[in-house]
């Protein structure tokens, strides 16, 4: 890396270069552009172009029997003990304590060799990774299993995909022990409820909210027993809430959001929450806003009215109807159209079903490095303000489950083949610093950690994010007629914010007393729930956060979240550059080659402008992306997988309510060749402000408007990229629309199509992703004994062949197509000087006799 930069240095008159930095491994390194992309298309060909250019120099520098492949880890990290590295490593070390790896392969700065230590010590044991083993016929760890005919995709059968719950395995690690791991299936309700106590799955049960007290309007939620959350958008009284009584905490009931509600009051004298019929359903037509699946009986719906009496007497006929729900008489009908997802969220688990746990055998894994050992595809995006780029962080955290699956590349860890596809879960697990308190078991209180190590932390500080951070319009416009709607700016909405998210509630406060808004503060206050993992000497006091973000960044750049929000930091002298407010999108994995990797780049920063510009909403609950990243790491997911998504990505133009109108998509008219000119009144929502931020985009985090025009649904990849019906016209032909829009040159056009046709491709299966690719060159190979190993000449063979693909000598259909890769060699990769140093007589009659047997040259002295 020194010999790289140093280079760099000497090339600093090109316009194109490089960054090389250190990573956690000793064997990784990070490389970026020095100059930062554009916001013109001819830089999206930089792209590929400088990713080239980086496979360039490293080759450089390699010597002849070492290669440098983009994958995403090394098949065999801490699967040969003390002979794994050359020279030999001794697995363990103080600051590991690993039964498979050693220190020696951690990068010797000491930032990274701290964060190993620190996480173990401040979890109070080594980390625990239990990945599901893939089961061949003969595999050993499988022996012992049940004969099974749906072991092909997974204990879960065609149908459905395999899922591994990363972070939750407490309870089946003490059944169970290391070698073991609980997954779950896609189509059960298993997916959405899993009760972390006790490890199995739970009993959902439906709740009436009826505070029945003077002023009650109804129960605060409760990220934890007793810990009220702040600013949420709690349930009213009349609402049915669906969730699940906690063995080992009687009175509180845990939500399917993730809440946690009183059943009764603290003296036991006024009951809260009733239970009612599981017939009563928790979809409505009154429900306005999408969040908790509840209904919601603050107004009756048109059934309702057409109920009433002749003396109009709504109040008898509310009274009515909750009556009957307590007396498990009633059976509310819904309007909503997506049933498939419905469907799903809705069953309710019965506890004698014999498939109560799917046991597999795990990759066990017991250190960081085999996390942060494992490379990707990041990207940060410089948005235009502040308001710009929360809403693209929003937007882009739907994204990230969906294109993490796309480009899986993770089918190999320790020497083994997973039954997983991804990297995520790995790393989330080989981070997870929380105390047993913070996880959900019992632990001594810490002074010195953050809420004394005993605050309930529902995820590893390297997650999907927990909260949206756009809180969008103020809602201050025409509330005057509807009191429901006031103070709308000083909440942040559980419509789409609907897991709970444990805040430092001092870090809250300031925040709040400093007028920053709810949604903002909840963001900030909740990376502060964490306690730092690397302090260097000197950094403390001597910091002046008046003018440094270290402390902040202290905090921030050790919650790797799927994507990062990243304020700008503070320019200190007149030459600093000018770096605005920024967001990370982080969840793709590498690929091999740099086409790919440069296909989806651009198409993460095409999205970004097509999203912006035709004004398009991607909001689903937060519950639901929890649920796609689960779904993304599931064997061939991005074949066989469904992910939830959200259905109309632009308002509807036709039906306000629901009720005796037909919605209709804004895209249908397109679909079905209608004329797309209408006469129609402008809508006030196209309208935009001084910032060029239309109403549309305002609203968007609130869900105005009717459950249809909410709902999100179950897809598939080729659906969510090339469209579903007339209502969904799939991202790739929105990416192609917007490229027309903006009249994109032809030749980065040409360039940009390859990229759309290697995506859509990918996403009908008509090409395979790499983890497929690589699991596939692993069964097939001649050394491989049907038993889930790689062994040492499977694992070189594949690394010679990654090497190969990535530099363009060797061509694979499956995962390329017809798409040619150019060949990279080291010709090119720096700039040669015209040198004019003197050189020996020796050297320079050598050089000319290279030339003396040429017969040209031969005929030319005889002549002479």
């Amino acid at each position: 890396m020194d010999r790289l930069n140093e280079k760099e240095r000497s090339h600093a008159h090109r316009v194109e270069g490089c960054n090389w930095v250190p990573e956690y491994g000793a064997w990784m390194v990070e490389a970026t552009p020095k100059r930062p992309y554009t916001g013109f298309t001819h830089d999206l060909l930089r792209v590929e172009r400088n990713m080239r250019l980086r496979r360039k120099r490293i080759l450089t520098v390699l010597a002849d029997d070492e290669v440098a492949p983009t994958v995403a880890v090394f098949p065999l990290l801490g699967a040969r003990a003390d002979d794994a590295t050359i020279p030999p490593t001794k697995a363990g070390g103080s600051k590991t304590l690993s039964e498979y790896i050693g220190d020696d392969i951690i990068n010797p700065h000491p930032r990274f060799g701290t964060l190993t230590a620190n996480i173990r010590q401040r979890r109070g044991e080594k980390v625990n990774i239990r990945v599901p083993l893939f089961r061949d016929k003969n595999t050993p760890e499988y022996q012992d299993f049940a004969e099974s005919t749906t072991d092909i995709d997974g204990c879960c059968g065609g149908n459905t995909l395999q899922l591994w719950r990363y972070g939750k395995g407490d309870a089946s690690r003490e059944k169970y022990g290391n070698d073991r791991v609980v997954v779950g299936c896609s189509t059960s309700s298993k997916d959405d409820e899993f009760n972390e106590f006790s490890g199995g799955p739970v009993t959902l049960e439906k709740w009436l909210v009826d505070v029945t007290c003077e002023g009650c309007k109804g129960l605060f939620y409760r990220s934890a027993p007793n810990a009220i959350v702040p600013d949420a958008d709690w349930p009213r009284n009349g609402d049915i809430v669906v969730g699940s009584e906690i063995p080992n905490i009687p009175g509180w009931i845990r939500l399917q959001n993730g809440y946690y509600l009183p059943i009764n009051s603290d003296d036991g004298k006024i009951q809260f929450l009733h239970k009612v019929s599981k017939r009563a359903h928790a979809s409505n037509p009154e429900k306005r806003t999408l969040g908790s699946n509840t209904p919601l009986f603050r107004s009756l719906t048109s059934a309702g009215r057409a109920q009433m009496s002749d003396s109009g007497n709504v109040d008898a006929v509310q009274g009515n109807t909750l009556q009957a729900l307590l007396e498990d008489n009633l059976t509310m009908k819904t309007t909503l159209q997506n049933a498939s997802a419905i469907s799903t969220l809705n069953r309710v688990v019965d506890n004698s079903q014999d498939d109560l746990e799917n046991v597999r055998a795990a990759i066990h894994m017991d250190a960081m490095a085999f996390g942060m050992g494992c490379c990707c595809l990041q990207i940060t995006f410089q948005a235009k303000d502040l308001d710009e780029s929360r809403f693209i962080y929003d937007q882009l955290a739907v994204m990230a489950p969906i294109m993490m699956a796309l480009t899986a590349s993770t089918p190999l860890l320790k020497g083994r083949i997973a039954d997983t596809d991804c990297r995520w879960g790995i790393i989330s697990e080989s981070v997870d610093c929380r105390t047993p308190a913070e996880r959900g078991l019992g632990s001594e209180p810490q002074p010195e950690l953050a809420a004394k190590g005993q605050r309930r932390v529902f995820k590893s500080r390297y997650d999907s994010i927990s909260t949206y951070i756009y809180q969008g319009a103020d809602n201050t416009d025409n509330v005057s007629e509807n009191s429901e709607k006031r103070g709308l700016k000083n909440r942040v909405l559980n419509m789409y914010n609907d897991i709970p998210v444990p805040i430092d509630e001092d870090s809250y406060q300031l925040l709040r007393k400093s007028g920053i808004d709810p949604a903002l503060s909840q963001h900030i206050a909740h990376l502060f729930i964490r306690d730092p993992l690397v302090v260097f000497e000197g950094a403390v006091e001597e910091v002046d956060d008046e003018t440094l973000t270290e402390h902040f960044e202290s905090i921030q750049s050790t919650n790797w979240q799927s994507v990062r929000w990243k304020p700008p930091p503070p320019r200190n002298d007149p030459n600093d550059p000018h770096i605005g407010w920024r967001t990370e999108f982080r969840t793709m994995e590498i690929q091999l080659t740099d086409f790919e990797n440069a296909a989806f780049t651009s198409f993460v920063v095409l999205l970004t402008r097509v999203i912006l510009t035709f004004d398009l909403n991607l909001y689903i609950p937060i519950s639901r992306v929890d649920a796609n990243m689960q779904r993304a790491h599931s064997r061939n997911a991005a074949a066989k997988g469904k992910f939830f998504f959200r259905r109309h990505m632009a308002p509807l133009e036709e039906g306000d309510d629901g009720y005796c109108v037909k919605y209709s998509s804004m895209f249908a008219r397109a679909a079905n060749g209608e004329n797309v000119s209408r006469t129609s009144s402008k809508n006030e929502d196209d309208e935009v402000d001084e910032n060029g931020v239309s109403k549309q985009r305002r609203k968007a985090p609130f869900a105005p408007g009717s459950i249809e025009e909410n709902s999100y649904e179950e897809m598939t990849m080729t659906e969510i990229m090339t469209g579903k019906g007339d209502y969904f016209p799939g991202l790739i032909p929105l990416v192609q629309a917007y490229l027309d829009y903006i009249n994109c040159d032809s030749i980065t056009r040409r360039r940009i199509d390859q990229y759309l046709d290697l995506i859509q491709k990918r996403a009908t299966g008509q090409l395979v992703t790499p983890a497929t690719w690589i699991r596939n060159f692993v069964r097939n190979h001649e050394d491989y004994q049907n038993d889930s190993v790689v062994s040492d000449e499977i694992a070189y063979d594949l690394m010679i062949a990654c090497k190969k693909i990535g530099e363009g000598t060797l061509h694979v259909p499956e995962l390329l197509g017809d798409l040619i890769v150019d060949p990279i060699t080291t010709a090119g990769a720096w700039d040669v000087k015209l040198d004019s140093k003197r050189v020996q007589n020796d050297h320079l009659l050598d050089l000319l006799r290279r030339y003396s047997s040429r017969k040209a040259f031969s005929s030319e002295a005889d002549s002479v």
